[in-house]
C-alpha cells in the first residue's frame, strides 16, 4: 500500500501544466494575466510553463511578452510568435508543438478568466482522474462578469440547442478555460473543423463522442473583466 502511495505522489510531482495564451493586441492585460498564473502556480506548487502565442499583434504585445520572459525566465515564459493572426485552433496546435507539460491549460489573455481557480481545475482532475476538466457558468456557483443582455443570451441560447440535438454531457459548451491532458487535445484538435466560438463546442462534441471523461468546475465568477476583482 505504501508503495502504491509513493507511485501515485511521484507522478503527481513529475506533472507539468503548460498553459497556452494565444494573444492579439493584449499589450495591457498580458503584464496582470501572467503576474496571477506565476502567483498562483507559485503558490500551488505545481510545476507550469506559460506559452505565449501571439499572432502579430500590432499593438506591441509581443514586446511586453519579451520584457516578461527576462523578468520571470525563459522556462517559465515560452514565446512562439506567428507572423499573423491564423485563428484559435491553429493557435493551440502551434502551442501544443512547444509544450513540455503532460497536461494543457487553455484560457484567455483578456482577463475573462482568473487564475486563482486553476488548482481547482488540478484537483477536480486528480479526483476523477478526466482526460479534460471545463470551466462551467451554467452549474453550481458558476457565472459570468460584465455580460450584456445580448451576450448572455446568446450564450445560453447556443448551450441550449446543443445540449438538446447533441447530448454532449458538459453544461457549458462555449467556454474557453479548460485543462486537458495534453495526448487527449492533440487527438481533439485534429479533428475539429470549426473555427470561432463554434470551436470550443465541437471540442467537447468530439471528446464525448470518442469515449474521453469531462469533469466540470464552478468557478464562483468565471468572467473577471474588472481588473478590481483579478487581484482580490
Amino acid at each position: 500500500m505504501a508503495g502504491s502511495r509513493g507511485g501515485k505522489r511521484n507522478r503527481e510531482e513529475a506533472d507539468k501544466y503548460s498553459v497556452l495564451l494565444p494573444t492579439y493586441n493584449e499589450r495591457e492585460n498580458l503584464p496582470l494575466i501572467v503576474w496571477l498564473l506565476v502567483k498562483y502556480f507559485g503558490e500551488s506548487g505545481y510545476n507550469y510553463e506559460i506559452i505565449v502565442i501571439d499572432d502579430g499583434s500590432p499593438d506591441g504585445t509581443l514586446q511586453i511578452a519579451e520584457q516578461l520572459q527576462k523578468i520571470y525566465g525563459d522556462d517559465k515564459i515560452v514565446l512562439r510568435p506567428r507572423a499573423k493572426k491564423l485563428g484559435l485552433g491553429t493557435a493551440y496546435i502551434h502551442g501544443i508543438k512547444h509544450a513540455t507539460g503532460n497536461f494543457i491549460i487553455i484560457m484567455d489573455a483578456d482577463l475573462s478568466h482568473h487564475p486563482k481557480f486553476i488548482p481547482e481545475f488540478i484537483k477536480k482532475q486528480k479526483e476523477g482522474g478526466y482526460d479534460l476538466v471545463s470551466g462551467t457558468r451554467y452549474r453550481g456557483d458558476g457565472g459570468v462578469y460584465g455580460w450584456d443582455l445580448r451576450r448572455k443570451l446568446i450564450s445560453r441560447g447556443a448551450n441550449f440547442v446543443t445540449q438538446v440535438l447533441l447530448r454532449p454531457g458538459a453544461s457549458d459548451l462555449t467556454g474557453s478555460f479548460r485543462l486537458y491532458k495534453k495526448d487527449v487535445l492533440e487527438r481533439l484538435v485534429e479533428r475539429c473543423v470549426s473555427k470561432g466560438y463554434v470551436f470550443q463546442m465541437e471540442m467537447i462534441v468530439r471528446a464525448r463522442q470518442l469515449g474521453y471523461t469531462i469533469g466540470e468546475v464552478s468557478p464562483s465568477v468565471l468572467c473577471l473583466k474588472a481588473r478590481a476583482h483579478l487581484t482580490k
